[in-house]
């Protein structure tokens, strides 16, 4: 492949959703660079590929006025975010906690972790799960003054955290 700025060899692809149409450039590693590809504060590849005279005439087009709310720790705004991909302290998660969970909704359909759970989170997650069970059959079983069950609910909740105890 051959760079899309230069003749040399392709060394770096970027795909990139811009305006609902899937946009791909090829860039070689000078040219990488110098567009900022490799600049670890971020880089937008829309500003790439429309970063010659039509980057420049929608930057004069008058647009939606620009919100100005900035995080009082660092100073980062909403445009820097969007420019960025990335926040510039802990606080901006607090106060741009509404742009974010609308970003997050949209990207995952919804906020909520859904998927796959590593299986020894999975294991401790179903005894703590268990336990919960059981201690509420015990507290129902010595209200209803059924002493033998309650024992044996008692030994099983002791065996269970036993094992737990020795798994940690």
């Amino acid at each position: 492949m051959v760079c899309d700025f230069c003749e040399n060899k392709a060394t770096v692809f970027l795909t990139q959703l811009v305006d609902g149409k899937m946009t791909k450039v090829c860039l070689c590693e000078n040219c990488a660079k110098d567009r900022g590809v490799t600049d670890p504060t971020g880089f937008s590849l829309a500003d790439i590929v429309l970063g010659g005279a039509l980057g420049a005439k929608l930057a004069e087009s008058p647009g939606p006025p620009r919100n100005v709310r900035s995080c009082p720790a660092c100073g980062f705004t909403l445009e820097d975010l969007k420019r960025a991909r990335r926040f510039g302290c802990a606080e901006c998660y607090t106060v741009f906690r509404e742009e974010l969970n609308a970003l997050l909704r949209g990207m995952h359909a919804g906020h909520l972790h859904s998927g796959k759970v590593p299986t020894a989170l999975m294991a401790r997650h179903e005894a703590e799960r268990r336990l919960s069970e059981l201690h509420e059959r015990l507290d129902q079983a010595v209200a209803a003054e059924h002493y033998e069950e309650a024992a044996g609910l008692r030994d099983e909740i002791r065996s269970l955290e036993l094992r737990n105890t020795d798994k940690t």
